[in-house]
């Protein structure tokens, strides 16, 4: 059965039970196969089969009492309205309670320190009480009696049911003191008009700071153009970035940005990457080059031919992985999740306690009710169910600033644990550009044969070899080609047969390399030597040297220094693969060399085997099985469309040194989790107990519990400031 899957923003969420509400309803919706939702970012992913419709599910959401609009580029613009109606009104709605209560709040103050003034008198009157708390109660309180109707309609008692029935329970005995009890005068209308302006207070504050939490997003979204400069009919044309089409020639001047992906094909210039790369140098570039959307054109006037437009350009790709990635699930936030689904009904019980333990011991039911009142208020399960959702925003965010974009909140967690760290050779340690340094051959013909054969062949050093031959050679027909894995090609040119390929290739063929020695020792030098043969004897041989990147030495040193087990891997022979390893500080046993593509799998499975936890550092193209099979794939390059899907984290440059940078992120956004997590917990089994036994009247209590949230989002926040 066909499945699609389809994220939608949800609205009306206030806290962790609110989420956990919502994904319950989604998951036993009949058709649902799959349902997260995230509540820092106010989101759904749901995954359904076609039995149901997007409509159908947002009917679900609604039915429950919340709103789901679905997050695509037609319903940006509401999504955006939305909010910013949510936002306006909560800001209305606390100025107004702040200027009913305020006055009532000083009258209180002035009172307890001695104040017998005639307007403090006034303010202490019942009926002035009444009339100022009531709107505060019942019209801006509306949201938290909608709210707990809903929360128990579903069975699944939330936030706004611990505020509405504290809050009621303050207002109903200051009615009766005030109006019908004319043995105690005690009044708690500022109480209750405290309680909830302080939560909208902390309400407003939290999403203000859960906004911020996004910046990345936002400030990626900033990178896009509005416009581009078309060339149409020998016409320069400025039109919306939206109409721009695939092989459209674009202008694009000095100091402008880069519109599209695309390939220049007149001009020559250098391009500022840092938006996407992190790295802070201007690249060169000249005709053929690729160049991508989002990217500032520095010094030349260029043309380039569109290859990607709309959401298939690598910076869209970017922004909807790192909101994809925001909006899932780390597996440490599980711990929340279960204590958010017993919390609320655990504090009403003890709420329920606390009235009738006080009562009975005390015999002062009245006191009793606002003690239970302070339990209701002071606990609230928000900054549990935005410990980790928070930090992983904040930490994915800052990974995109720093070109480190991973895929989810599991993989930001899952690559701090990591005890080996495996890399693939070439283009990983190496440039990945290899260029011929010593050509030996016995036939005046070979350059040719040996170029025409490299030019069918898709491998790296083939590109070297064509490089090297072209300009020296012309290329000959080629029939019956094929690749033979791991060992080498062949192919037949005027009706002969042709080998290229390794020693060991040359050696499975029974041929003689005794007259390519001084060829064959050139591998102890780290060059990967290609011989060419027929069927009777060795006819040529080509050394293929790749330059190990700068920064390899250093990253390799760095995440040994860490603690890691670094080892590389590569179909290099052992020689070769020992000079390499050597260069970047890596012992004998740390090399597997000779190792066939389908094979470096094997090895990810064999330190499974023994209990390690793989990272595996690839290309994204050939090492796509072992990238899957790892605990943490990890793609370099400038973010190709097989290493986005296959890795679980691409590194837009290609620089080792960002592996250690990823390792530091997580470790980085993991302590921040696990401070928020320490913290909420802390609050609450310091807070309910404190309130249960009277030392927190129920104002303080209900600022406490506003504020709870906000110093969880403010420690994630505080992330942005580190350096990685």
């Amino acid at each position: 059965m066909a499945e699609s899957i389809e994220t939608y923003v949800i609205t009306g969420m206030t806290c962790a039970n609110c989420s956990a509400r919502v994904e319950k309803e989604l998951k036993e919706t009949p058709g649902v196969v799959e349902a997260s939702v995230n509540l820092a970012t106010e989101k759904a992913t749901v995954r359904y089969d076609e039995t149901l419709t997007a409509d159908q599910i947002a009917q679900r959401v609604e039915d429950i009492g919340y709103g789901a609009i679905v997050f695509d580029d037609a319903h940006k613009q509401k999504i955006a309205e939305e909010k910013a109606r949510y936002v306006q009104k909560m800001r209305r709605d606390l100025m107004i309670g702040a200027v009913l209560t305020a006055p009532l709040m000083i009258a209180m103050i002035a009172m307890l320190l001695g104040s017998h003034a005639g307007w403090v008198h006034f303010f202490h009157l019942p009926w002035v009480q009444l009339a100022l708390v009531t709107p505060v109660q019942f019209v801006i309180g509306m949201r938290f009696y909608k709210g707990a109707f809903h929360a128990l309609k579903t069975k699944a008692p939330n936030m706004d049911v611990l505020v509405a029935m504290g809050t009621t329970a303050a207002y109903l005995l200051s009615v009766y003191n005030g109006f019908f009890n004319p043995y105690n005068s005690d009044l708690y209308f500022e109480s209750s008009g405290m309680i909830i302006t302080l939560i909208l207070l902390g309400k407003y504050l939290e999403q203000k700071a859960k906004n911020k939490t996004s910046e990345a997003i936002k400030q990626l979204m900033a990178l896009q153009a509005k416009t581009a400069s078309v060339i149409r009919e020998g016409k320069e044309l400025t039109i919306p970035i939206e109409e721009v089409m695939i092989d459209e020639l674009v202008l694009v001047r000095p100091g402008e940005q880069i519109p599209v992906d695309g390939m220049i094909v007149s001009g020559q210039t250098t391009v500022d990457e840092s938006m996407l790369t992190g790295e802070s140098l201007p690249v060169d570039k000249t005709i053929d080059a690729v160049v991508f959307g989002g990217t500032v054109n520095t010094t030349g006037s260029i043309q380039l031919k569109t290859t990607q437009v709309g959401s298939m350009t690598v910076l869209s790709r970017i922004i909807k992985m790192v909101e994809e990635a925001q909006g899932q699930k780390a597996p440490i936030q599980q711990i929340a999740d279960r204590i958010s689904r017993i919390f609320v009904p655990t504090v009403l019980g003890v709420a329920l306690l606390t009235l009738i333990a006080t009562g009975l011991i005390t015999g002062d039911w009245q006191q009793a009710i606002v003690h239970s009142v302070s339990v209701l208020v002071i606990a609230c399960p928000c900054a549990l169910g935005l410990a980790t959702p928070t930090a992983i925003m904040v930490g994915t965010g800052l990974g995109a600033k720093n070109g480190i974009l991973i895929k989810g909140g599991g993989a930001l967690e899952k690559i701090a644990h990591l005890t080996t760290i495996i890399f693939d050779k070439t283009g990983t340690i190496t440039e990945g550009k290899p260029v011929v340094t010593d050509f030996k051959t016995t036939d005046d013909q070979a350059l040719a044969l040996l170029t025409s054969l490299e030019n069918q062949s898709e491998h790296p050093l083939a590109k070297a070899i064509v490089a090297y031959g072209s300009n020296q050679s012309v290329l000959l027909p080629v029939s019956e080609f094929k690749s033979l894995t791991g060992s080498g090609i062949i192919g037949d040119i005027n009706n002969r047969r042709y080998f290229v390929g390794s020693k060991r290739g040359i050696i499975e063929r029974q041929l003689s390399l005794e007259p390519w020695r001084e060829m064959v020792a050139l591998e102890a030098e780290g060059k990967t030597v290609m011989f060419l043969a027929d069927e009777q004897a060795v006819i040529a041989a080509v050394a293929v040297s790749d330059q190990i990147k700068t920064t390899s030495y250093q990253a390799i040193q760095e995440l040994k220094k860490n603690g890691l087990h670094v080892k590389m891997v590569t179909g290099d022979n052992q020689q070769a693969a020992r000079f390499i390893g050597a260069e970047v500080g890596l012992n004998e046993e740390e090399i597997i060399a000779e190792v066939l593509p389908e094979n470096k799998a094997e090895i990810v499975k064999n330190l499974h085997d023994k209990h390690e936890l793989v990272g595996m550092v690839g290309d994204g193209i050939n090492d796509a099985p072992a990238l899957a099979l790892a605990d943490i794939g990890i793609a370099m390059g400038s973010g190709t469309d097989i290493a986005m899907e296959t890795a679980d984290i691409t590194l837009m440059k290609s620089d080792l040194t960002a592996v250690a940078q990823s390792i530091q992120l997580s470790r980085l956004t993991l302590r921040k989790i696990k401070q928020n997590l320490f913290w909420a917990f802390l609050y609450n089994v310091i807070g309910i107990p404190f309130a249960a036994l009277g030392f927190l009247n129920p104002i303080i209590a209900g600022g406490a519990m506003a504020f709870s949230s906000v110093s969880v989002l403010i420690n994630s926040l505080s992330l942005n400031r580190k350096k990685i």
